[in-house]
């Protein structure tokens, strides 16, 4: 780079790295995954809590009904959303949020920018990248992140611009299964005190009350959180401000976009019963070893 161009860090100064990280399509598209055992043990417990829920659901109040429609409908209704809450956290899980490549800074990079001279551009001297616009470093991916909302321990992954409408989704869909299971809770509650308990459930009393309660618990608490969390991501996306830039209160340096624009951004295309699939644009993984210049293993999918 010309003496005429000036280099920002982040914080400190680190050498530039002598060459720049090949890109391949394969390499775009390898399985993303942050080993982090804070997040696979948060990972673990959601997807924990959801087949509770759905055993409670289905063996503790739904198959002893009497009223066979009643428990087809409610069961499929349940298991569905449950599925599609499943699917969601994988894809959120697993998607790579909008990493920005890792040790880009190098000088032939800079150089193919074609920098016109006072002009500023970012480098991360934590993972040596060069920064795009509204990018931000996550500690724990230790990878800079394009439109880095926050990093979710629960989906073990940060939500930025290429995995929000995943975790959006995921938010949605366990609020409904939490609803859902707010009302049978209340509805079979009210039938066991009808019959005294008696021939309501294939468990004892104590047993089926005990369950009864802990779910209305943890459904009580995820509705409330997954509720809140998808208003946030509505409005951030309709705002278009990550929640990073709105705690750091910065003033928009970038044009923002229409709230359809927004959303059409994110969720893709034209409205349409895709956008609340996670399986749209889905592709069977084929984990594929191979080797990086650094060294280390990664899969493509």
């Amino acid at each position: 780079m010309s003496s005429g161009h000036r280099q920002r860090d982040v914080e400190q100064q680190r050498p530039l790295l002598d060459r720049e990280e090949e890109r391949s399509p394969e390499a775009e598209r390898r399985l993303w995954f942050i080993p982090d055992c804070c997040g696979m043990v948060c990972a673990f417990i959601t997807w924990f809590l959801v087949f509770f829920a759905d055993f409670v659901v289905t063996f503790v109040m739904l198959l002893p009904s009497r009223s066979f429609w009643y428990a087809v409908v409610n069961g499929v209704l349940f298991n569905s959303l449950a599925v599609l809450a499943l699917a969601s956290h994988l894809r959120t899980m697993l998607t790579d949020p909008g990493a920005v490549p890792k040790g880009n800074a190098t000088k032939k990079y800079m150089e193919s920018l074609q920098l016109k001279p006072g002009e500023v551009i970012y480098k991360c001297p934590k993972c040596c990248s060069i920064k795009p616009e509204r990018a931000h470093h996550c500690s724990i991916c230790k990878r800079c992140i394009r439109k880095m909302d926050h990093h979710c321990p629960w989906v073990n992954n940060c939500v930025g611009e290429k995995n929000q409408r995943f975790f959006v989704l995921f938010t949605m869909y366990v609020a409904l299964i939490s609803s859902h299971a707010l009302a049978l809770c209340g509805y079979q509650f009210i039938s066991c005190v009808r019959v005294q308990w008696r021939d309501c459930s294939d468990f004892s009393p104590p047993v089926t009350m005990m369950l009864m309660i802990f779910l209305c618990m943890e459904s009580l608490l995820f509705f409330t959180f997954t509720a809140v969390m998808f208003t946030t991501q509505l409005h951030s996306i309709c705002s278009d401000e990550t929640e990073i830039e709105r705690l750091k209160n910065q003033k928009p340096t970038w044009e923002r976009q229409t709230r359809w624009a927004g959303l059409r951004s994110v969720f893709g295309g034209r409205p349409s019963l895709l956008w609340v699939s996670p399986f749209a644009g889905f592709k069977l993984p084929t984990l594929l070893p191979r080797r990086s210049w650094r060294g280390g293993a990664e899969f493509s999918v």
